[in-house]
C-alpha cells in the first residue's frame, strides 16, 4: 500500500512538473515543439529510444524582449532540440502595436531556420519600426 501510494505522488508530482507553460507570444505547432512526456524521468528512456527513429521536437525555455537605444523592439527567443537530429522549420514574428494590430511590413515573412541536434538555439529579431510594443511568433513545418 505504502508503496502504492508513493509511486503515486512520483507520477503526480512529475505531471505538475511537466505542466510548466510557455510564454503564450510564441506559437509552436505541434509537429515542432516537443511532446512532455519526452521529458519525464520515468518515461524519458523509453522515448528515447522511439526517438532515435522518430525524433522529438523543440522548446522554447524563453521569450526576452527590450527596447535598445534607438528606440526599437528586440526579442530573442532561446530554446531546445530535444531530438537526436538537427530539425528545420520555419518561423515568423509579427509585431503588434500598442492597440494590439499588426505592424505591415514586408519583414514579416516565413524564414527558415534549423536547430542543431540535442543543442540551445537562439533566433533574434529586431521590430521595423519603434511603434511596436509586442510581438506574437508562430512556427511551421517546412512545406515539401
Amino acid at each position: 500500500m505504502k508503496l502504492t501510494l508513493n509511486i503515486l505522488l512520483l507520477v503526480a508530482a512529475i505531471v505538475v512538473w511537466g505542466c510548466q507553460q510557455q510564454d503564450q507570444r510564441v506559437m509552436m505547432a505541434e509537429d515542432v515543439k516537443s511532446d512532455n512526456l519526452a521529458v519525464n524521468i520515468v518515461t524519458k528512456p523509453v522515448i528515447h529510444a522511439f526517438s532515435w527513429v522518430t525524433g522529438e521536437g523543440l522548446e522554447i525555455d524563453r521569450a526576452v524582449t527590450y527596447t535598445n537605444k534607438d528606440g526599437f523592439m528586440e526579442l530573442e527567443i532561446q530554446g531546445h532540440n530535444r531530438a537526436f537530429n538537427p530539425i528545420r522549420f520555419e518561423y515568423k514574428v509579427e509585431w503588434l502595436d500598442k492597440s494590439g494590430l499588426t505592424i505591415e511590413t514586408t519583414a514579416s515573412k516565413w524564414l527558415t531556420w534549423s536547430a542543431a541536434a540535442k543543442a540551445p538555439f537562439t533566433i533574434r529579431a529586431v521590430a521595423p519600426r519603434t511603434s511596436a510594443v509586442d510581438f506574437r511568433m508562430n512556427t511551421r513545418k517546412i512545406p515539401n
